[in-house]
Parts: structure tokens; C-alpha cells; sequence
């Protein structure tokens, strides 16, 4: 099981090319890092977390691409990571064209994961129909797809059309960079995820186990080798009985939470956490 980290990146964060430098050199796999393009402050969607405020970061995140961009300028083993991109506030043509040339830039090194939204009111100002995300996102993934694995793509959808196009550059990761799809477990995740991606970023870990072997049933039911599969949990306050719990089960990488806080907070926590490598 490989450890990675995230941090919810902003201009009063740690810089996070240095960060990157500094996971890099201690040995971690990867930096993920989220994305939200603004916070209306109406506020009408109660903060994710269950607190009564929604943390200051998520009013400044930085932009998740850019940021990968400069990491990978400064690293070369370190995983590039989305956690999660919110393909649905994008126009798809142009993001898989993002995509891939971080994909080439970086040597392969992205893991692109992707959620449905949870801020009813950013969704909104996207013009997306909140109760249809899912199938819209589905659709802009697998026009994506189509563009980074053909010499000439077109797509079809509900949602959202292709005509016959060439598209470049390619990903060096084929069919796709590495997709894991977040959410809490469901057949409509699993089905998704069986369809157009590589693996899941569970929310929480309670009944894990009984999920993945779900997960794993609807992957097979695609002629698909469940034991390719990329389990990811993000986000995780480390403890060394939660790791060998996630390690037994096969979770392949887990990411821990960093604080978003400036260098002089979060390089001893980065620290701290080397411990579990």
C-alpha cells in the first residue's frame, strides 16, 4: 500500500511546489489536491464536513491544474492527483486537452479523480441540473476518453456532442491517466466506475469491506480484472491500526490529510507522517 497526502491548497498555504518537493524527498506517492472555481455565499449547502462554517480554504482554493503543472515542473516520481476535479463545471473538449498534456508534461504521472459535486449553488452557476450530475459527468468522461484514446474521436450523448475530431496531444496513460471515481458506495458509483474508471475514492470507512467485494462483482460483470482495481481513501488521519486495517482489505494507496495552514505548520505534520511510510 503506498501513502500519499493532500492538501486543500491556497494562496495562504504552504507554497505547494515546495510541498510536492518536500513529499517527494520523504518518500510519498502522490499530491492530491481539490477544486472548487468559487464559493457563492448564500451558503444554502450545508459544508461537507458537518461543521456549522465552511473552512476559509474552500473560499480560496487554488486551481488544481496550474498547481500540478508547476509541481510537475519540480518533481519526477511524485503522482499528480485530483481529489476530487469537478468535471461537470468544465467544458470537456478543452479539459481533455488540459488533461492530457499534464499527462504528457508530467511523464504519465496523473491520477485523475473525479467526483459528482456536493455545492448545490457552484453547480448552479454552471448551468447544471443538479439532480442529472451524474449522468452528465458520465457523458463528459467518456467523450473525453474517446478523444485521449482515437486518432479521430466524436461522442454522441444527451448532454453533450463530438463530431468527428482530432485532438492532441495524447496521454502518455492509455486508454485514460488513472480515473478514480469518489462517492459513497452504491451500484450507480460502482456501475460508473466498472464503465470509465479505475478505481474509487470511498467516503469514510465503514462497511469497506463488504463494498469492495461489490465494487469488485460489478467490475468482473464488465470482463474486467477487479485486481486492477485502484482503492484510494482520501483524506485519512493516520494511525498505525487504521493503515493495516486499509492494507488488509488491498487498498492500494491511502492519502493523508494535511492541514492547510503555511509551511511552519504543515512540514511537521509532513514529518510526522514519513513515520508510516
Amino acid at each position: 500500500m503506498e501513502i500519499g497526502v493532500t492538501i486543500h491548497a491556497t494562496d495562504r498555504s504552504i507554497d505547494p511546489v515546495e510541498l510536492a518537493v518536500a513529499a517527494e524527498e520523504r518518500g510519498f506517492s502522490s499530491l492530491y489536491l481539490p477544486e472548487h472555481t468559487h464559493i457563492p455565499t448564500s451558503r444554502r449547502t450545508p459544508p461537507p464536513t458537518g461543521d456549522a462554517e465552511l473552512a476559509e480554504e474552500y473560499l480560496r482554493s487554488l486551481d488544481p491544474y496550474v498547481t500540478l503543472a508547476a509541481v510537475a515542473s519540480r518533481t519526477r516520481k511524485l503522482r499528480l492527483g485530483t481529489g476530487i476535479a469537478l468535471v461537470a463545471q468544465h467544458d470537456p473538449i478543452a479539459l481533455a486537452k488540459q488533461l492530457a498534456t499534464l499527462d504528457l508534461l508530467s511523464g504519465g504521472r496523473l491520477t485523475l479523480g473525479i467526483g459528482y459535486g456536493w455545492n448545490r449553488e457552484e453547480m448552479e452557476n454552471h448551468g447544471i441540473d443538479v439532480k442529472r450530475r451524474r449522468a452528465l459527468v458520465r457523458e463528459r468522461m467518456l467523450l473525453m476518453q474517446a478523444l485521449w484514446s482515437n486518432e479521430v474521436a466524436e461522442f454522441r450523448g444527451e448532454f453533450v456532442e463530438l463530431e468527428p475530431s482530432w485532438q492532441w496531444p495524447k496521454p502518455v496513460q492509455q486508454p485514460r491517466p488513472r480515473t478514480l471515481i469518489g462517492g459513497a458506495a452504491g451500484p450507480t458509483l460502482f456501475a460508473h466506475i466498472a464503465e470509465y474508471a479505475d478505481g474509487w475514492i470511498p467516503i469514510g470507512g465503514a462497511g469497506l469491506r463488504a463494498a469492495l467485494g461489490d465494487l469488485r462483482r460489478a467490475v468482473e460483470a464488465r470482463d474486467r480484472d477487479p485486481d486492477e482495481l485502484h482503492v484510494v481513501p482520501m483524506g485519512v488521519i493516520p494511525d498505525p491500526e487504521k493503515l493495516s486495517y486499509y492494507e488488509s482489505l488491498g487498498v492500494t494507496e491511502a492519502v493523508l490529510r494535511l492541514p492547510s495552514a503555511p509551511r511552519e505548520t504543515v512540514l511537521p505534520v509532513l514529518d510526522d507522517f514519513a513515520r508510516h511510510l
